[in-house]
């Protein structure tokens, strides 16, 4: 009996646990891929990316075996500037007529303090795929919106070296440094929702 017992209660945790990994889309109409970058070493340049598109499975018991895979339209980088725009869409940098689209695919998801994650995963951009890692915020609270799906949301930060995906213009300073600094600091701001079980 007690056999039993113990082997009822070890099927009970595994369906419990199970039923904690859920799957989240990213709402685009709530999301953004913002990026920051020194200008001539004296301002920081910020923009947005474009729009993201993803998916995420994610268990907050067992994190190590979530996903992440995103997409960001980079056709609509806005820098609030035109003229910046078209060069930052040109073959100078982003080249969006032949890379319209940079794309992350997860590794690794591993918790990190203050109960956050720390997220390795492939950056492909400009057709060149990296390694990069994330600081990944703990996933909110999650709530009910008016269609009884789930919401919930999180903030991804990192760094890049723009050289590594081939994204290498830029001019000397007379003084020293560049026009357009190397490294790039990206932050990402998703909203996530999973729809309603259907009705029975």
């Amino acid at each position: 009996m007690a056999r039993r017992s113990f082997v009822a209660a070890l099927l009970f945790l595994a369906v419990a646990s199970a039923a904690q990994a859920q799957s989240w889309t990213i709402d685009s109409a709530h999301s953004a891929a913002h990026f920051a970058v020194r200008h001539m070493m004296v301002s920081t340049v910020r923009g947005d990316l474009g729009k993201i598109t993803g998916t995420i499975t994610f268990d907050p018991a067992k994190p190590s075996a979530g996903a992440i895979e995103a997409s960001i339209d980079v056709t609509g980088i806005d820098t609030r500037e035109p003229g910046r725009d078209k060069h930052l869409k040109s073959a100078d940098f982003f080249d969006v007529e032949k890379f319209p689209t940079a794309t992350f695919k997860s590794k690794t998801i591993a918790p990190a303090p203050g109960g956050g994650f720390k997220m390795t995963g492939d950056l492909t951009m400009r057709g060149v795929t990296k390694e990069v890692v994330l600081d990944i915020e703990a996933l909110r609270p999650a709530i009910k919106d008016q269609r009884g799906a789930s919401r919930t949301g999180t903030t991804a930060t990192g760094k890049i070296n723009r050289q590594d995906f081939g994204v290498n213009w830029s001019r000397t300073l007379d003084g020293g440094g560049l026009v357009v600094s190397d490294e790039v600091s990206i932050t990402i701001d998703v909203e996530l929702f999973s729809a309603p079980p259907a009705a029975k």
